[in-house]
């Protein structure tokens, strides 16, 4: 065994040397069908970073021909909490998440991320001609990673983690909802952040909206109009809980109607043409099929500081079509048909979508849900959210909240980022709900500018919303109340 200093240190830390190659033994003892491990090796603690000492495992797995999923797990050398989380990813994948390994790492978890069965690139390249690889971007991939990450914690600790956890925003929203419904004993509990968990028909919609405004420029809205428009929904609906800050805080309440923008007299800067207003309205509206059907829901109001007016169509929402549905890298995005393309995708890569609402056998086994989203964001629709927590009643039968909730953030845009509280301990949240029997009514969430908390407000478990009390500071979350 090569002993460092950095080595040495660590092994003082396990209190021996057998402990320490217990890590790197992992390279030939943890044994799984077709899977490769690379590495196995301790990582000292980083004082700068406050990152612990670890044992980290980085490994291949083959299930099938044409597959290969990168998949790394990150042990606590020491303070494990007993538990493993797993994170998920963002877009097209093709990275490890590190940062929100890091996350879990800090607080005591085992954890591990996969590459989703590819690497690199920003859109679907990797699909081209690959349908396995299909296949482990839509679930394999996850669900592998899992049983290796288990299989490295049972093998290092000499027990199983007591409790499992799966934590994802946008594409790791999808994710962990296809592990509840398709391998409801992977995880104990779950929070799905943002899910775009119809990816295939939210980028046909995002698509359909772009192309009709880079056909017809007089749809385009300039920043200075979006900024006009922002601000009269803000004027309209912002004082909706008793404080004008900027968020509208229950957009379901908020009835805004852009044509009180309307030029009288042509186009001018402080108006909206009559195309202008379509472009809001349809931002507001579903996208439907020419036979009525509702492909995705509409964006909420509140959340026009991130309207997108794009020069050209965007790769993520146009890379699905081009290499799953057309298999065609020459496909031009700009000759979109919405029902024609739309049924090609789901053909060849529905497998993608996690759209099925039966979860009992998750929640059979004491599974928990915690679903989050940002009432602004520009990008999956919160409203759709929604609409997969009434699917999950309609299937079980009634509310279902002894086990499933839904967060709303007021004014925060896609995982991150927005006017509104961005930041709160979900993990904390869903911890003490699953291995502490205390649902979740209210999770405080702070918004945060270089260090500095500007700002705290309460999340309300939906259907209740935030409302002022009516004395004390409007940035303190003690100064709210959950109410219907």
């Amino acid at each position: 065994m090569r002993t460092t200093i950095a080595t040495l240190v660590v092994l003082a830390s396990f209190g021996g040397a057998a402990e320490a190659a217990t890590c790197e033994s992992l390279r030939t003892t943890l044994t799984r069908p077709q899977t490769t491990v690379t590495t196995a090796e301790i990582v000292p603690a980083a004082a700068a970073t406050g990152v612990p000492a670890h044992c980290r495992v980085v490994a291949t797995v083959r299930p099938v021909a044409g597959s290969e999923i990168g998949v790394e797990v990150l042990l606590p050398a020491e303070n494990w909490n007993g538990k493993f989380q797993g994170v998920g990813n963002g877009g097209w994948a093709g990275t490890i998440s590190r940062g929100a390994m890091v996350d879990a790492l800090k607080d005591g978890y085992a954890t591990a991320s996969t590459d989703t069965g590819h690497r690199g690139g920003q859109g679907a390249e990797f699909a081209l001609g690959q349908p396995e690889k299909v296949t482990d971007f839509a679930w394999r991939s996850v669900h592998e990673m899992t049983l290796l990450a288990k299989a490295a914690v049972t093998a290092f600790y000499d027990r199983p983690a007591r409790l499992s956890y799966f934590n994802g925003c946008s594409t790791g929203g999808r994710q962990g909802m296809m592990e509840a419904q398709r391998f409801p004993e992977d995880y104990d509990a779950i929070i799905v952040g943002a899910p775009v968990y119809n990816m295939n028909r939210l980028s046909a919609s995002n698509l359909a909206r772009q192309v009709q405004i880079i056909k017809d420029p007089s749809h385009r809205l300039s920043p200075e109009k979006i900024t006009l428009v922002t601000d009269a929904v803000l004027n309209a609906c912002d004082a909706g809980d008793g404080v004008r800050d900027g968020i509208v805080n229950n957009p379901q309440a908020c009835s805004f109607d852009p044509a009180v923008l309307a030029c009288t007299s042509g186009d001018a800067a402080g108006c909206l043409t009559p195309k202008q207003i379509d472009t809001v309205k349809q931002a507001y509206s579903p996208v439907k099929t020419k036979t009525g059907e509702a492909v995705y829901p509409g964006s909420s109001r509140g959340f026009e500081f991130g309207l997108r007016m794009p020069e050209a169509p965007l790769e993520l929402h146009f890379s699905g079509f081009r290499y799953i549905g057309r298999q065609n890298a020459s496909w031009d995005p700009m000759t979109f048909d919405l029902e024609a393309d739309l049924a090609l995708l789901q053909k060849n890569g529905g497998s993608i979508e996690a759209t099925d609402p039966n979860l009992a056998a998750f929640k059979a086994r004491g599974g928990k849900m915690l679903f989050y989203h940002g009432w602004a964001d520009p990008g999956p629709a919160p409203e759709n959210t929604l609409a997969y927590r009434a699917a999950v009643e309609q299937k079980l039968g009634g509310t279902q909240d002894d086990w499933l909730r839904v967060f709303l953030m007021p004014g925060m845009g896609h995982c991150r980022g927005g006017r509104g509280p961005d930041q709160a301990d979900f993990v904390a949240a869903l911890d003490k709900w699953r291995d502490g029997g205390v649902a979740p009514a209210r999770i405080d969430a702070s918004k945060v500018a270089n260090g500095t908390v500007e700002m705290t407000r309460p999340l309300c478990a939906y259907p209740q919303v935030a409302r002022y009390t009516g004395t004390g500071s409007t940035t303190d979350a003690a100064n709210f109340s959950c109410a219907p």
